[in-house]
Parts: C-alpha cells; structure tokens; sequence
C-alpha cells in the first residue's frame, strides 16, 4: 500500500526521449555508465535512468566531457548525495536527542 510503481521505458522510447542513439546508450552500459534491467532481450529504463542519461548527455555535448570524466563526476555525485544524505541522518538524531533532553529537563522542573 503506498508503494508507487515506476514506469519503464524500452530502448527505442529512451532514445526518443533523451535524444541519444540506442547505439550510444548501449556504449553508455558497456562503459556501467548506466543500468537497465533486462527481460529476455529487451532492455527498460527507469525515471533515474533517464536523469542519468540527460547529465550524461549534457556533460558529453554541453560541456565536452570525456568518458571518463563524465564517470568521475556521476560517482562524485552520487557520494555527494550520499554525503547529504547521512548529514540529514545526523542532524535528525540530534534534533531527536534535544528534544528528548528538553522533555526530561520540562518534566524535572514539574512542568510536563
């Protein structure tokens, strides 16, 4: 219940989509640049994958990146998000543990 299903996207649709070749996206998998699940011979991709291949696009046409540097980036990106995600983790715990420790000092003081 609440789980959102996620749409997947065939080879040719992403191609449309984010405007690169099936070819390339295919050198894109071979290189792990990006996933997709398989079924028999076809191959989908999710919402994510289709970010991922727009940056990917964007650093290669854009901006000029090689490969390996657009591999360089998407890995400092993704430890980045990481990163902001256990800051978010951490902040949480110690708004949990002043709270906890202001509810004590409020019942101490008779005031709860």
């Amino acid at each position: 219940m609440g789980e959102k299903l996620e749409e997947k996207y065939t080879l040719k649709q992403v191609s449309e989509i984010v405007g690169l070749s099936p070819r390339t996206i295919r050198l894109l998998e071979k290189e792990g640049l990006v996933k997709s699940e398989k079924r028999g011979r076809q191959r989908y991709y999710s919402e994510e994958d289709l970010e991922r291949l727009r940056l990917i696009k964007l650093l290669r046409c854009d901006f000029g990146v090689n490969l390996a540097g657009v591999e360089i980036i998407l890995n400092m990106r993704e430890r980045m998000i990481e990163l902001l995600e256990e800051r978010d983790r951490f902040l949480k715990e110690i708004r949990d543990r002043i709270r906890e420790e202001i509810r004590k000092r409020f019942e101490d003081l008779g005031y709860l």
